[in-house]
């Protein structure tokens, strides 16, 4: 028994890890109160089938008025509220996450998987960029607006953990958010010129990522921070924290038709998460237990709608957690609202 204890130590201590742990200082959790107190605004959701498909991640309206899914296993799914009808629309090949269409009606994708692509209105899927420049590989393409002038901003979450490299984006998050590195960044996409550029790094797990009314900003998500950046788009003045210490993890990040953004929580915070953030050799000893020991997501549904301030102007939750893991809300046609997740097997419904 002694010998066991020992290896078993040393195992614990000693053991090589993927990741080398940042210390930072978790701020006090605010927890369900106050902007965001419990209510049962998602209990109510309603689900639409996907068939073989699931974790749709994100949606996008096209232009013909059917919402475009992106689901787990590389299909984008094409649902026509009219008609009810769930059809497959493209396959990427990868894990398309976030989908914005632009003017022209073509639809836009990050793919984890691929890197940045686009998909014209018969299906073809064309790969855009998978390394930036100077040759920086894109491991994990994660969301996307495109500005008035055609520019695409998108963010690659972890420039270290791949989705493909580490078995998925799941996987590739919670080694990048136990890490703590400045991993995360956002890209810029011309197409006047096919070239994709750093445009800000230094992110912790860069995620959502919404262009403003005006086009003169964008909001982008910094999931290991719990926070919302605030960025111009000439780049004259800094980045600003709207949105600071939420209480849950935030990952997607939709413009509305009025101005204002949808912001999904796909999990409550983690209290051991927050009370090792500074002790990177205790991170190491948890990252060596065993897979089901660790800190995992809490079924939780919650999206946040904000302005571009960070004003917190709603709140939609289910605390049971019936349908959790939310990424994110699409406004859609006659009042209908559209929920997001990470895993579920279906795509949540809100009706007017």
């Amino acid at each position: 028994m002694a010998v066991l204890l020992i290896v078993l130590s040393a195992y614990l201590l000693f053991w090589p890890v993927p990741i080398d742990p940042v210390a930072w200082n978790a701020p006090k959790n605010p927890g369900y109160t106050g902007s965001y107190a419990p209510n049962e605004g998602l209990a109510g959701i309603e689900r639409l089938k996907l068939g073989a498909h699931s974790g749709p991640e994100d949606a996008a309206l096209g232009p013909d008025g059917a919402l475009y899914i992106a689901t787990h296993e590389g299909g984008i799914l094409k649902y026509d509220p009219a008609s009810g009808k769930v059809s497959l629309f493209a396959e990427t090949g990868g894990r398309p996450l976030g989908v914005e269409f632009d003017r022209a009606g073509e639809l836009y994708v990050a793919d984890a998987f691929r890197g940045l692509l686009r998909i014209s209105g018969d299906g073809e899927v064309v790969t855009l960029a998978n390394k930036t420049a100077s040759g920086s590989p894109i491991l994990y393409a994660d969301d996307l607006d495109i500005a008035t002038d055609g520019t695409v901003y998108f963010t690659d979450a972890s420039t270290k953990f791949g989705a493909r490299e580490n078995g998925g984006t799941l996987p590739a998050s919670l080694l990048d958010l136990m890490e703590h590195g400045p991993n995360g960044r956002v890209l810029r996409y011309t197409p006047a010129t096919g070239e994709t550029t750093t445009f800000l790094d230094g992110l912790s797990f860069a995620n959502g990522l919404a262009v403003t009314e005006s086009g003169s900003h964008f909001l982008v998500v910094e999931t290991g921070t719990y926070s919302i950046l605030k960025v111009p788009v000439d780049g004259a003045v800094a980045p600003e924290v709207i949105v600071e210490n939420l209480p849950g993890f935030p990952d997607n990040i939709n413009r509305n038709p009025e101005g204002t953004f949808w912001v999904g929580i796909v999990s409550p915070r983690s209290p051991v998460a927050d009370a090792i953030a500074d002790k990177p050799f205790l991170k190491k000893v948890v990252m060596r237990l065993p897979a089901v020991l660790r800190p995992a997501a809490q079924r939780y549904g919650f999206v946040i709608k904000i302005n571009e301030d960070g004003d917190i102007l709603e709140t939609l939750q289910d605390p049971s957690g019936g349908y959790a893991l939310t990424t994110g809300l699409i406004e859609g046609a006659e009042g209908a609202r559209y929920v997001t997740s990470l895993t579920e097997p279906d795509l949540g419904i809100l009706k007017p």
